[in-house]
């Protein structure tokens, strides 16, 4: 069975044709062991268009800490690019005691050079950790800004009761000096452990 419109296919038997979305090309993929940063220094070129990063099971040293990155235009030797960005989350705490969805102005950033917040509040209990994705448009221009996106999941601090987070962040890089290098740390303490793998976007 597959799938055709005006007269082009675009699914057959399961398969894409060739043309239509993209592919995951891996770079690289660093794990976390104790350590007080990750910083991604190469692979981060004019090659992609897109590059994301994915989370798996990043687990924070300490209680109630933010995972964060910043942008280098450098090869990493200073990471403070001015970033305006946009914040929000929807959260469920575990004894039903409390859930929504709201604007974070604490997690935002208005031409601000700080690390950017992908979390709130990660809890650090053995069995807690942050999953998720950013996603980094075409970093190597020199024309535009460079856009990100991040969708987050995690176990978040509480001293009654854990929540079950989802966080959304978007912004931009305002610079057209092409960005080279990613660091991410803790706002707090260490990455205890996880996995941070960069594919490319083709």
């Amino acid at each position: 069975m597959g799938l055709i419109s005006n007269g082009t296919t675009i699914f057959d038997n399961g398969s894409m044709a060739s043309g239509f979305g993209g592919s995951l090309n891996f770079i690289s993929k660093q794990t976390a062991s104790a350590s007080a940063s990750i910083s991604f220094t190469s692979g981060i070129d004019s090659t992609y268009k897109e590059y994301v990063f994915y989370f798996v099971d990043i687990h924070p040293a300490s209680d109630a800490v933010d995972l964060q990155f910043n942008m280098s235009t450098d090869s990493g030797s200073n990471y403070n690019v001015t970033k305006t960005s946009t914040s929000f989350r929807a959260y469920h705490q575990e004894n039903d005691g409390v859930s929504g969805v709201e604007y974070r102005t604490d997690d935002d950033l208005a031409q601000g050079t700080g690390f950017q917040n992908l979390s709130d509040a990660i809890d650090g209990a053995n069995d807690a950790s942050f999953c998720g994705y950013l996603r980094l448009f075409n970093p190597s221009s020199t024309t535009f800004v460079k856009h990100y996106i991040a969708n987050t999941t995690f176990l978040a601090h509480s001293g009654t009761s854990e929540y079950s987070m989802n966080m959304f962040v978007a912004g931009y890089g305002n610079t057209t000096s092409a960005v080279d290098a990613i660091k991410f740390q803790m706002n707090s303490n260490n990455i205890d452990a996880g996995d941070i793998i960069l594919y490319g976007v083709s």
